[in-house]
């Protein structure tokens, strides 16, 4: 069973057992700002875990994407990755422990066939300072089963990760007893940081046992919550029991809570008896492609495949659900874990654009159970094959730069340029400098801050007194309905004809208002023309940058468009929208003369997983049509 039966069985398996299969949430929660990204299975659930009623009723299944971006610095191990699915199922105050225990049971030895020797369980030790007891019906649940089975079951009482440690297990040990900071649920951590008001409660965790040695460099001796990887976590069960109702006082909810997540990856990484989870049927075919691309092995290139074919699945999915490579918030996670990506590609020997071979691998592999991978197809490869373009560029000669900065070890002052000239996001030129054993000052980050602090410093001074071009509105959304009215402009010439001049915009953050010149109405059919183009160039994330010239000349010669005329002065800013990976001297997209705001680069227009869209088409004066439209 590879990991997308797992994956189908086990939505099936609950479905059959009264629960509503619900469709994931995207990586990016647009109604929670605490987080950028989904980081577990539960987090779209915590709404439903604190009161509030489910549409679908009291059972829920399904396999959720999330991102942990914080775990980049683990990447390259055999069992942790930045992007990964957890199949989750839930009890909104109807079934508990023994129920749960028992399904979980049923799924992993009947269904997916594990080998349940080599399972281990731990369970919550209770905390005796705010009468909480030790979850021993949860234990009992899981020893008559193992009994069942003729395995052994004897309890031990562990308490802390560091007692487990001196300790050890002992033969015949199958459950282990784990206080708060292992084994108890809240939203912030162990039982005195549970938040008052919330509910909270023990879990249970599932440990699959691999046939390797235990590593003496994590602790002396091994246990389930050891960090050697002999012990890989494959699931857990919390029991919502709780409410903190004061500092110090727990009371039991009048109806309890189920919340199961399993990493579907490890489950799948258990079924072959691997350790490694980047064999399985979700990772596997990504790393034959790299070996054939590099013609490299895998046992040779170990770090190297896993850093890539991690980051790009997970960019891939970012990409599915709206996010684009920026230089804020999620896109700038999304760009660090694609450069980061070609950074190691050139360790393998890849130093060709490689990203149109590999982002249809992993698109494929989830085109199936995922229809919105399937249908964003183009766009995901469009969307990172620009990103790669873009940078494989500036990564040969940052490498450059580096190695001459390095003859004396790298500054703060010298990162900053790597950023500010060549594109290297700070973390990826630390990662590089600690990787060719480059000495870097102690915080440099002081160093780096501080430049980054001075081009602020000249970025609003020079931003003073600039035309504005009537537009007062400078937050993202301005910028992106700035944007692309621009592109609309160029694309209404091009399917009406060159007499179209502006005579008027008005842009706010709902929308873009935009008359022109033009005689008749315009047609739906012109209007989808229009859409068409937008939207194309959109997605080929035109690069949008300005250059003042002086205003004879970028009327003149240089057709630069525009409409005020005589009111611009001597000099004027003229932004131009071109694809980065068009000849030098084309012609960009969009060339016109402006002093509102702007975003960086098209893609940007679409985050959220937005298109544009024509809504409005109507007469504005004599000779003048006038169009609004939306990023929807």
């Amino acid at each position: 069973m590879n990991a997308q039966e797992i994956r189908n069985t086990y939505i099936k398996f609950f479905e059959e057992r009264g629960h509503v299969a619900i469709k994931r949430a995207p990586l990016v929660l647009t109604d929670d700002p605490t987080t950028l990204f989904t980081g577990s299975g539960m987090q779209p659930i915590i709404p439903y875990l604190l009161g509030k009623k489910h549409d679908d009723g009291n059972r829920l299944v399904d396999s959720q994407t999330c991102l942990r971006a914080q775990d980049i610095d683990d990447i390259g191990d055999n069992r942790h990755t930045t992007f990964f699915e957890m199949l989750g199922n839930w009890s909104l105050g109807d079934y508990f422990k023994e129920q749960q225990i028992n399904w979980m049971w049923e799924f992993l030895s009947d269904v997916v066939e594990l080998d349940m020797s080599k399972l281990y369980v731990t369970c919550y030790s209770g905390n005796e300072q705010f009468g909480i007891p030790k979850d021993t019906e949860a234990a009992e649940v899981w020893a008559k089963l193992f009994a069942a089975k003729g395995l052994s079951n004897g309890q031990s009482n562990i308490g802390s990760e560091e007692a487990g440690y001196a300790r050890g297990m002992k033969d015949g040990e199958r459950i282990f007893y784990y206080d708060g900071s292992k084994n108890w649920w809240s939203r912030n951590g162990n039982e005195a940081n549970t938040p008052v008001g919330d509910p909270c409660g023990p879990d249970s965790e599932m440990f699959y046992e691999f046939d390797i040695p235990h590593n003496p460099e994590f602790g002396e001796h091994c246990h389930p919550n050891c960090d050697c990887g002999r012990f890989m976590e494959i699931g857990n069960n919390v029991f919502m029991a709780y409410k903190k109702v004061a500092e110090g006082q727990f009371e039991k909810l009048e109806k309890p809570n189920v919340d199961h997540g399993s990493g579907l990856e490890r489950i799948a990484a258990a079924k072959l008896n691997s350790p490694d989870v980047f064999k399985i049927s979700l990772m596997w075919p990504i790393i034959e492609k790299l070996q054939k691309l590099s013609g490299k092995n895998y046992e040779d290139s170990t770090e190297s495949m896993r850093v890539i074919a991690d980051h790009l699945r997970a960019a891939t999915f970012m990409a599915v659900d709206g996010c684009v490579p920026s230089n804020k918030q999620q896109g700038y996670v999304m760009r660090r874990l694609l450069r980061r990506a070609i950074r190691y590609s050139f360790d393998l020997g890849i130093e060709q654009n490689f990203m149109q071979e590999i982002v249809p691998v992993i698109a494929d592999l989830y085109a199936a159970d995922f229809p919105e991978v399937k249908e964003s197809r183009d766009t995901i490869v469009t969307v990172l094959v620009k990103e790669e373009k873009a940078f494989r560029q500036t990564l040969r000669k940052g490498l450059k730069q580096m190695e001459k900065f390095a003859t004396d070890g790298l500054t703060g002052e010298e990162l900053f340029t790597l950023y500010d000239t060549y594109g290297f996001p700070v973390e990826l030129s630390a990662e590089e400098a600690q990787k060719q054993t480059i000495s870097l000052p102690a915080n440099w980050r002081e160093q780096f801050d501080a430049k980054m602090a001075e081009q602020r410093a000249r970025s609003q001074t020079a931003a003073k007194g600039t035309f504005k071009g009537g537009l007062g509105g400078q937050t993202l959304q301005h910028k992106k309905y700035h944007t692309a009215t621009h592109l609309m402009y160029q694309a209404l010439r091009d399917v009406l004809g060159d007499h179209v001049i502006q005579r008027g915009s008005n842009i706010t953050e709902e929308r873009l208002r935009f008359d022109f010149s033009h005689d008749s109405k315009v047609t739906r059919e012109q209007l989808d023309q229009v859409e068409e183009i937008v939207n194309r160039e959109i997605a080929k994330d035109l690069q949008v940058s300005f250059a003042e010239y002086p205003t004879e000349e970028a009327t003149g010669p240089l057709g630069a468009l525009g409409q005020f005329g005589d009111r611009y002065g001597d000099t004027v800013k003229v932004y131009s929208m071109k694809d980065q990976a068009s000849p030098e001297d084309e012609r960009p997209f969009s060339f016109e003369i402006c002093g509102g705001p702007h975003v960086d680069h098209t893609l940007e227009l679409f985050e959220g997983g937005k298109k544009f869209k024509v809504t409005k088409e109507e007469a504005s004066s004599a000779g003048v049509r006038r169009v609004k439209a939306i990023l929807i």
